[in-house]
């Protein structure tokens, strides 16, 4: 059994930052202290390093199966443990998309022995397919996943009567894209009446508005309210927003919960006119006071979650006119390092960044044995140096796009190494060559 022990790290984990050593043996954490013996593990010296347990994305789109020019699993896992993420949550607009028990078991065995960190594929929600949403075992998928507004893939669900139906019967965590198609179709249609095919990028938030996101994540908070589900709203991207979430309840007793990505919490409508398209989301980059606004709702509690949404396109798809450029980016490399900038220049602490991104996920889905820095848990691990300055360049991007929104950013933390399931995945730039991701599980 290979044994690793980390030692003088700055552990940053359930809210405390102390020195500690961390024995890892196997696929777990057995040992958390000072001054722990090697035997015969390997020994990392990690004094001035962060040492953080794995960070969890619980939105990504890695593009397999179906769309792999874009991405897949192996390309988007490696970028992400070279970014400190060693779990996340995959969603069900592949192709084909993921709305049968069979299709989705399919997703689940493409994974096997090519995903280099763990690894969830929600369900799909369609507005027929409540039998098979019916059969989703809670245990070992992680949620169901309605598009309540249209985005890449074509899996808008419009019933209204079906979206109420999934809502009273399954127990799953049913995690929505909330923009209300109507206010999008009008919106767009009269900007197409102005400039035909295309259309300026920085219309995107003028046309996918504030009021389109309102509209629909209202309506579907008041839904999860009258019917008791168990509801996860998604890439929040408004201040409009932010009051129909509660911050007076612990984490594992709220029955509705949000999301905010990074590309929301770093950029603002200024910034399509040097990005462009490489900017285009959906939900679209609003205003530099919504993005305040998202910040403030992060640090009171309103805002459980931090998540990427990463989404690669080719730069051919991304150069088309507006309404063929595609809406999404890859992110999965850069997020953490993002969010230790934004520490760096006082807008959240680190311990907070943790929660968001560690803890959180592991709570708010019900992780099993993951999240935490704990004895008993599985070796999930990042190390940090807080003080390597490198800039994002085409060269270093891993995703398989080759491109990367943050290309020309100066980040002051760099990954250093990533364990995943006590394998070192990752190493000062090097992946190690056997994926060692693992399914992951559900304490429900």
């Amino acid at each position: 059994m290979e044994s690793t022990l980390i030692k003088n790290a700055t552990l940053v984990n359930e809210g405390q930052i102390t020195v500690a050593d961390v024995l890892i043996e196997g696929e777990r954490i057995v040992k958390i202290g000072t001054q722990l013996s090697a035997g015969n593990a390997r020994v990392i010296d990690a004094e001035g390093h962060y040492l953080l347990p794995g960070i969890i994305d619980d939105q990504v789109h890695f593009r397999d199966p179906g769309l792999t020019h874009k991405g897949d699993l192996e390309s988007e896992s490696r970028a992400a443990i070279a970014g400190g993420i060693t779990s996340y949550i995959d969603q069900p607009n592949t192709v084909p998309h993921a709305v049968t028990q069979e299709l989705l078991a399919q997703k689940y065995q493409n994974a096997i022995g090519r995903s280099y960190a763990n690894y969830s594929f929600m369900m799909g929600g369609t507005n027929d397919n409540l039998a098979e949403i019916l059969k989703t075992n809670p245990r070992d998928v992680a949620g169901l996943k309605l598009f309540l507004g249209s985005s890449t893939g074509d899996m808008l669900v419009d019933s209204s009567a079906a979206i109420e139906a999934i809502f009273e019967a399954t127990p799953l965590l049913i995690a929505v894209h909330c923009e209300d198609e109507t206010t999008v179709k009008t919106n767009l249609a009269h900007y197409k009446e102005q400039f035909g095919e295309n259309i300026p990028v920085h219309y995107h938030p003028l046309i996918r508005t504030e009021e389109a996101c309102y509209l629909s994540s209202s309506k579907t908070v008041a839904l999860a309210k009258k019917t008791g589900a168990r509801l996860h709203v998604f890439h929040i991207s408004t201040a409009k927003e932010l009051d129909l979430f509660d911050n007076t309840l612990p984490l594992d007793e709220k029955k509705i919960t949000a999301e905010v990505c990074i590309h929301h919490l770093w950029f603002s409508d200024a910034d399509y006119a040097t990005r462009g398209s490489l900017i285009k989301w959906n939900p679209a980059v609003k205003t530099a006071a919504d993005r305040e606004a998202l910040w403030e709702a992060l640090n009171d509690g309103r805002i459980d979650v931090v998540a990427t949404d990463h989404a690669p396109h080719t730069l051919e798809e991304k150069s088309q006119v507006y309404t063929k450029a595609p809406s999404g980016g890859p992110l999965v490399q850069h997020a953490l390092i993002a969010m230790l900038e934004a520490v760096q220049e006082g807008k959240i602490s680190l311990e907070k960044v943790v929660e968001k991104m560690a803890h959180n996920p592991a709570v708010l889905f019900k992780i099993e044995d993951r999240g935490f820095i704990r004895e008993g848990y599985y070796a999930d691990l990042v190390l940090v140096n807080p003080k390597a300055s490198w800039t994002v360049t085409k060269e270093n991007v891993l995703y398989k796009c080759g491109w990367s929104p943050m290309e020309g950013t100066t980040f002051h933390h760099q990954v250093t190494h990533t364990f995943v399931n006590g394998t070192l995945a990752y190493e000062k730039g090097t992946v190690h060559p056997i994926p060692a991701g693992k399914r992951l599980l559900f304490n429900r």
